[in-house]
């Protein structure tokens, strides 16, 4: 389990259901969804008209951080056949050193807090991957553990893995592995509209206390048919994300995703506290 997280109780058919499915590859279930992101592209330029460089990623950041702040069961997770809740909200993702072939990639945790907002994080976040491109940065928190490790002859690393494995099940790892690893956060993200690609599938893992994974494709036009009968073009993208049946139903997924393309359609929300309620009168 995780030092800043909580155990939540269930009821017994859930329980149920851990017990006879305890892995995480056995239950995750895949949504994909096209998003309507004109108005958050309208936006986006006009923040950038005004000298504020917003970009898509920074936006869909805020926007599910404000669904997970509403909506806590996403934030679940379970270990050792119970449920937990994550004290905070991580999000998390991998940056490339640079944009090469060869080049490699880093571990980042952005924690978003009841009071973030768009400004907040867009800066946060820019400030955490500048950091950790330094030569020097590099090598702190799990990026430095998993450059060592990555160094030592199977014979020495697999073991060592399996004790890892064993320490992290247990809320035994000491924080210099759990810090910037995306695999003790509340959702990994993947920006696959960067590099011109549409939405995946991507299994989750066993390790850590990441419950979903979420992917975000590339931004297209797309005609679209009025109820006049006339033709516009939106901008749609696509959004998939794998996550653990056991912590929610169907209909909680549901409604969370609702919520999410709500925002986008509305980006002034992106402005207001990540922590502010959003009634489900409002995004439906």
């Amino acid at each position: 389990m995780s030092k800043s997280a909580h155990r939540v109780k269930i009821d017994t058919l859930k329980q149920c259901m851990i017990d006879l499915k305890p892995e995480r590859k056995e239950n995750e279930v895949y949504i994909d969804r096209d998003l309507d992101v004109t108005e958050l592209v309208r936006y986006i330029d006009a923040c950038k008209k005004k000298g504020i460089h917003y970009t898509y990623f920074h936006a869909f950041l805020t926007a599910i951080g404000k669904v997970m702040h509403n909506r806590p069961y996403l934030n679940r997770f379970i270990i050792n056949r119970h449920m937990y809740e994550n004290d905070e909200v991580l999000l998390s993702f991998a940056a490339k050193i640079s944009f090469e072939d060869s080049a490699g990639e880093l571990m980042l945790v952005v924690p978003v807090e009841e009071n973030d907002n768009i400004d907040s994080i867009s800066r946060k976040t820019a400030e955490m991957v500048d950091k950790l491109r330094n030569a020097k940065a590099e090598k702190a928190g799990a990026n430095g553990v998993a450059d060592l490790l990555g160094k030592f002859p199977n014979l020495f690393r697999v073991p060592i893995m399996a004790v890892i494995r064993f320490l992290g099940k247990h809320g035994l790892l000491p924080k210099s592995m759990t810090s910037n690893n995306i695999y003790f956060s509340s959702m990994i993200i993947s920006n696959l509209g960067s590099i011109g690609c549409g939405a995946i599938y991507h299994n989750l893992a066993d390790f850590g206390t990441c419950s979903s994974l979420t992917t975000i494709g590339e931004i297209v036009n797309v005609k679209r048919i009025n109820d006049d009968g006339t033709e516009e073009l939106r901008k749609v993208c696509s959004f998939g994300v794998t996550i653990d049946e056991r912590i929610a139903d169907g209909f909680y997924f549901a409604r969370s995703i609702q919520m999410i393309e709500y925002i986008l359609q509305h980006p002034e929300m992106l402005e207001e506290p990540a922590g502010k309620k959003i009634t489900v009168e409002n995004h439906r």
